[in-house]
C-alpha cells in the first residue's frame, strides 16, 4: 500500500481533534460528527466516480492514452480543460479525486490545474441559484471569472513547467502504482476483470485511493466544522466591508477559511452586500474561498508536493482578486 500511516497521520489528528473538542465542547462535538457525516455522504457519488475511473483507466491501460491526447493538444489543452471546469459539478473538495485521477494518470499539470482551478467556482445548478439570490451581473461574473482564472492558472503552470518546475506533481508514495504490477500500456484492455494482474491493479488501486482520501476529506470536513461554528458571520462582515481595493483584498483571503461551498455561501454573501459589502469584494470572497478553502488545501496538500501546492493557493488568490477587483471597476463604469 502506498498511503502509508505516518506516525502522525490524518487518523490521529483528527480523533485527537474530536476528543479536545468533546472535553471543550461536548454539543459541538457531537454537532461536528454530525456535519462529517452529511459532508461525506454529499460527497461519496464524486468520490466514487473519480476513485471507480481512476481504478479503471490504470487496470485497462486507458490512462496512456488520455495523457498521450492531452499532451498532443499542448496549450491548447488548457482552454479545453478551464472551460470544462466551468460546467463540472464539483466543488473544492469534490474536485480533490478526480485531480488525483488525472495526475496519476499522467495528464499535464498545466491542464489539471486550469481545471482544477475553474471546477468548483460555478457549474449550470450553480449560476441559475447565484442568479435568483443575488443577481445576474454577479452570476455572469462568477462564471466568467471560474474559466478565467483556470485559463491564467493552467497558462501561468505551462510557461513555468517548460522551465523544468512542477516536474511530477505528485507525492511519490501516491504516484507510486500500489501493487507494484507493471501492466502493458500498448494497448487498452477494455474488458480488464478477465486478466488476474489487471484486477488485482483495479481492486488496489480503489481500495487505497478511498482509504487516502476519506482520511484526508474527514479531517477536512471536521476542521470546516469548527471554523463555521466559532467564527461568527458578524465578525467576517466587519472584516470585508467598505469600498475600494482592500476590502476586496481581504475579502478574497478572509474567504479562504470562512467559505462554505457554492451554494451555502450564497445566503451569507447577500446578506454581507445587503450590509454594505461591495460587490467586488463579495465576488472575491467567493472566489477566493471556492477555489482554496481550508478543507480542500488540507486535502490538496496531503496529496501534491510543497511547490505544486504554493502554487495552487498563489494562483487562486491571484486570480481570484484580479477577477474581483475588474468586476468592481465594471460596476463602477
Amino acid at each position: 500500500m502506498y498511503y502509508h500511516l505516518t506516525k502522525f497521520s490524518a487518523w490521529h489528528i483528527l480523533f485527537g481533534a474530536v476528543l479536545l473538542t468533546l472535553a471543550l465542547d461536548n454539543s459541538q462535538a457531537m454537532d461536528s460528527v454530525i456535519f462529517l457525516a452529511n459532508a461525506l455522504l454529499g460527497i461519496i457519488p464524486f468520490l466514487l466516480f473519480a476513485i471507480v475511473f481512476m481504478a479503471y483507466a490504470s487496470a485497462s491501460s486507458l490512462d496512456n492514452i488520455i495523457a498521450t491526447t492531452l499532451k498532443s493538444k499542448g496549450k491548447y489543452s488548457i482552454i479545453i480543460a478551464a472551460l470544462i471546469g466551468g460546467l463540472s459539478p464539483f466543488c473544492s473538495c469534490g474536485v480533490i479525486p478526480l485531480i488525483a485521477a488525472l495526475l496519476r494518470m499522467g495528464v499535464p499539470l498545466s491542464a489539471v490545474m486550469a481545471f482544477w482551478l475553474a471546477s468548483p467556482i460555478t457549474d449550470p445548478a450553480v449560476f441559475a441559484l447565484t442568479y435568483s439570490v443575488i443577481d445576474l451581473n454577479f452570476a455572469v461574473a462568477r462564471t466568467l471569472a471560474a474559466v478565467a482564472i483556470g485559463i491564467f492558472g493552467g497558462s501561468v503552470v505551462y510557461i513555468l513547467n517548460r522551465n523544468g518546475l512542477f516536474a511530477n506533481p505528485l507525492k511519490p508514495e501516491i504516484a507510486a502504482k500500489t501493487n507494484g504490477v507493471v501492466l502493458d500500456s500498448k494497448k487498452i484492455i477494455w474488458k480488464f476483470w478477465q486478466h488476474e494482474a489487471r484486477k488485482a491493479s483495479f481492486i488496489a488501486e480503489f481500495k487505497t485511493t478511498l482509504f487516502f482520501l476519506l482520511k484526508w476529506l474527514s479531517l477536512a470536513f471536521f476542521l470546516e466544522s469548527l471554523m463555521i461554528a466559532y467564527i461568527p458571520n458578524e465578525l467576517i462582515i466587519n472584516l470585508v466591508g467598505g469600498e475600494g481595493i482592500l476590502p476586496i483584498a481581504t475579502a478574497t483571503i478572509v474567504g479562504i477559511p470562512a467559505y462554505l461551498n457554492g451554494f451555502a455561501a450564497l445566503p451569507l454573501i447577500k446578506t454581507m452586500i445587503d450590509q454594505g459589502m461591495s460587490q467586488g469584494a463579495a465576488l472575491g470572497f467567493m472566489l477566493g474561498g471556492a477555489v482554496s478553502s481550508m478543507p480542500a488545501a488540507i486535502a490538496v496538500f496531503a496529496l501534491v508536493k510543497k511547490p505544486v501546492f504554493a502554487a495552487y493557493i498563489i494562483l487562486a488568490l491571484l486570480g481570484a482578486f484580479t477577477s474581483a477587483v475588474l468586476f468592481q471597476a465594471y460596476l463602477n463604469i
